[in-house]
């Protein structure tokens, strides 16, 4: 049975950093895309990076040059690098696994097959 669970959320000042995790059980973690979505209160999911087999990484317009998405397969663990944390990225961060591995990355929420069941990143002004 696949797990995804994410850690690293949590309250940080606007232009700070963060460094999500999602670790993957369940076998066969090379063979997925990975991908973090974020949902913010009273808004829909929206795709904020996502990481191919190959580890060739895709960015939403809105995080692009702040954040950086890597994953390491012998440990089966994908990270969020964020940079320059802004107020409007507030929101529950989800990790997902895709069966689509290759390039590009999936941006549709229903696309996923696996969820983790999110952690929560405030930034503060």
């Amino acid at each position: 049975q696949v797990q995804l669970i994410e850690s690293g959320g949590g309250l940080v000042q606007a232009g700070g950093s963060l460094t999500l995790s999602c670790v993957y059980s369940g076998g066969g973690f090379g063979a997925y895309g990975m991908t973090w979505f974020r949902q913010a209160a009273g808004k829909e999911r929206e795709f904020v990076a996502g990481i191919t087999w190959s580890f060739n990484g895709d960015y939403s317009d809105s995080v692009q040059g702040r954040c950086s998405i890597s994953r390491d397969n012998a440990k089966n663990t994908v990270w969020l690098h964020m940079n320059g944390l802004k107020p409007e990225d507030t929101a529950t961060y989800y990790c997902a696994a895709d069966l689509n591995s290759s390039w590009p990355p999936s941006r549709r929420p229903d696309a996923m097959k696996y969820w983790g069941k999110g952690t929560l990143v405030t930034v503060s002004t």
